[in-house]
């Protein structure tokens, strides 16, 4: 059997770069996922990597089409996210789509398909390669409630800043992320 042929056989492996919008500096984090991943695993894939605990609803929006967890109560036109792998959807280097996680936050995750990569036989996927800054707290009010957050705990004479210190668990570091740590549990889902 010839390299190429050890490859194909293989699939591919997709480098994205997952960036929270919205936020400056950005929070964003760069994956390495296989070609066969579902969608569903994606979400959870995401989950790890951005330090969401998935406690909401999510879905994926590729063009004009919405792929999730089917919810009567939120449309039927969402198509079930588990019967849906990435290579199925055909994809391109630099082709972006969304991600939402947390309909009532609204946190919106642009997924950019940086490069497709043959995959290699030893080489493990899903995988972070890098990441930057911590993730917001849960049902923290999205984008606008993160900034007012991070201004009471970055001040001591803050009217919320103990009752923000007592909700978040006594500490926050905006500028935390543990590579090591979040792939310990990408290994977990793998």
């Amino acid at each position: 059997m010839t390299e190429k042929q050890k490859t194909v056989g293989l699939g591919s492996v997709y480098r994205i770069k997952v960036t929270l919008k919205g936020l400056k500096p950005p929070i964003w984090r760069r994956i390495e996922v296989s070609d066969r991943i579902t969608l569903a695993k994606l979400h959870s894939v995401l989950q790890v990597v951005m330090g969401w605990t998935n406690s909401h609803l999510h879905h994926f929006r590729i063009g004009k089409t919405y792929y999730g967890e089917p919810d009567p109560d939120f449309g039927a036109d969402t198509v079930n996210e588990k019967s849906v792998k990435l290579s199925q959807l055909l994809l391109r280097e630099k082709r972006k789509f969304i991600y939402e996680y947390d309909f009532g936050d609204s946190w919106e995750h642009e997924i950019l398909i940086e490069k497709i990569l043959p995959a290699s036989e030893g080489k493990k996927a899903p995988v972070c390669l890098k990441g930057s800054r911590a993730c917001p707290p849960e049902d923290i009010g999205g984008v606008w409630g993160y900034a007012e957050f991070l201004e009471a705990v970055d001040d001591p004479q803050h009217p919320e800043h103990e009752d923000m210190m007592e909700w978040i668990g006594g500490q926050f570091d905006p500028e935390a992320f543990d590579l090591d740590e979040v792939n310990q549990y990408l290994k977990r889902i793998g």
